[in-house]
């Protein structure tokens, strides 16, 4: 066990707690058995950028995987994996058999066990959902010791806790999930280059459902008629045969390319002109409009994964993500938010757009059908608080609410307005944790326990 201080991916909000790395289950009952006043809570790669993943004062386990532990089931394209295990390592085992994660995020650094824990979603939730919808059966290590194995249809009510609970109803020790059966290991990639929001948001709304996977980069730093000037991708696996042969068609090895040193000035290198230079780059490199062009998995799901600690470009302060949901009607409060941060100045080259599809009976699941936005920006930026907050009452007006894997800011009026069936998930939570043994700063912050 060691005293260490956490923070996020965003490098933000720095907090010390007693870490202690478990192999099973066993050793992690004991462990979460000595927890004190603060509790314990399990960590994965740390890919979460706010606080969700801290526990200041208390115990933060990480548990151990092997690859080894992995079992797949090809005739029903299911495989069990233990929680720990990364969607990097699931993915470079099933890709050359054949198989893709049902969903993943932008980058492939997550466990599995979080992937649930956050009900992480990707660019293809118009069309499958959210992750918590492919998982057949999970293990569940609870408060007391114990080990549940529940699934929708076994123990609902807790499982539907657990996926989007933030980790805050036990430890997923091993999770049965579906896959994605592929042919290749490429992307057919269709992109447009997009004038306006506008025209963004139409673009999307009629022709989204002919895509598996879509997301838009947005230029935030684009004003009057180009406001909101965007380069929109779309696309899904590459069929055997629709590009030129390849000697193994499922070959799958992603690499980092570059790394950021950690010598990086204490204000970052992302001053505003650099990401104003970096956007006009990017939009006018784009294609006007390009059709099945063969992209690899890497370059289309996790370009960033391909530059090794790449949250260093914001300095010594960090930065903090942003992302929120309103419902498909709003696309007035999109267009309002994007107004004000481009009036506003704030320099961000990440700004992504996608379509949301319906959500799942978790109470604390991010997704909704809707429009979500995710920004990100230097935490240096004078301000910038008393703009998220503003940008939270039009969010929260407007019926939407925010994801707490990207959260750093919100409070716990926000989380109750956002998340209305909050009351039924700390009822569950409750009967399986009396004692709150499970805890974490996201937790305390947005007062989540009750």
């Amino acid at each position: 066990m060691t005293r260490t201080p956490l923070t996020g991916w965003g490098r933000t909000q720095p907090s010390v707690a007693d870490v202690v790395d478990v192999a099973d289950a066993k050793a992690a009952a004991a462990a979460v058995a000595t927890a004190g006043c603060r509790g314990a809570l399990a960590r994965g790669l740390g890919r979460s950028y706010g606080d969700a993943a801290q526990n200041s004062g208390g115990l933060v386990l990480r548990m151990a995987a092997a690859s080894d532990d992995v079992v797949i089931d090809a005739p029903k394209a299911v495989a069990t994996v233990p929680g720990a295990l990364s969607i990097d390592e699931l993915l470079r085992m099933i890709v050359p058999r054949g198989f893709f994660v049902p969903v993943t995020p932008g980058t492939r650094f997550v466990t599995i066990g979080a992937a649930i824990a956050s009900d992480i979603h990707g660019k293809n939730h118009h069309v499958d959902g959210s992750f918590g919808n492919h998982v057949e059966s999970l293990d569940l290590l609870l408060a007391d010791g114990s080990v549940v194995s529940i699934g929708p249809d076994r123990d609902a009510q807790l499982f539907w806790a657990t996926v989007g609970g933030m980790g805050l109803t036990g430890i997923v020790l091993a999770a049965t999930i579906r896959l994605i059966p592929i042919e290749t290991s490429k992307m057919s990639v269709d992109t447009d280059r997009v004038p306006d929001l506008d025209s963004l948001l139409a673009l999307m709304t009629e022709g989204d459902d002919d895509y598996r996977y879509s997301v838009a980069w947005i230029d935030l730093l684009a004003k009057g008629s180009n406001l909101g000037r965007s380069v929109l991708t779309r696309g899904d696996h590459a069929r055997l045969g629709q590009f030129a042969e390849h000697e193994d068609p499922l070959a799958y090895g992603p690499r980092q390319l570059v790394s950021v040193p950690a010598l990086i000035p204490p204000s970052g290198l992302l001053a505003h002109s650099a990401v104003a230079m970096f956007n006009e780059l990017w939009y006018r490199k784009a294609p006007s409009h390009r059709v099945q062009e063969e992209q690899s998995i890497a370059t289309f799901f996790h370009p960033l994964d391909g530059v090794g600690a790449w949250n260093r470009l914001y300095g010594s302060r960090g930065f903090v993500q942003y992302q929120f949901v309103v419902p498909l009607d709003r696309d007035d409060v999109v267009r309002r938010i994007v107004q004000l941060l481009s009036a506003r100045r704030v320099a961000t080259f990440l700004a992504i757009l996608k379509r949301f599809g319906p959500g799942n009976p978790a109470p604390l699941s991010f997704p909704m059908p809707g429009w979500t936005l995710t920004l990100d920006s230097s935490s240096a930026v004078p301000g910038l608080p008393a703009l998220f907050a503003e940008l939270d009452t039009l969010v929260l007006d407007a019926g939407g609410r925010h994801y707490f894997a990207k959260d750093a800011c919100l409070g716990p009026d926000a989380a109750r307005r956002g998340y209305p069936r909050l009351a039924e998930w700390q009822a569950t939570r409750q009967a399986v944790d009396p004692q709150q043994r499970w805890q974490s700063d996201l937790a305390r912050r947005l007062e989540l326990l009750g």
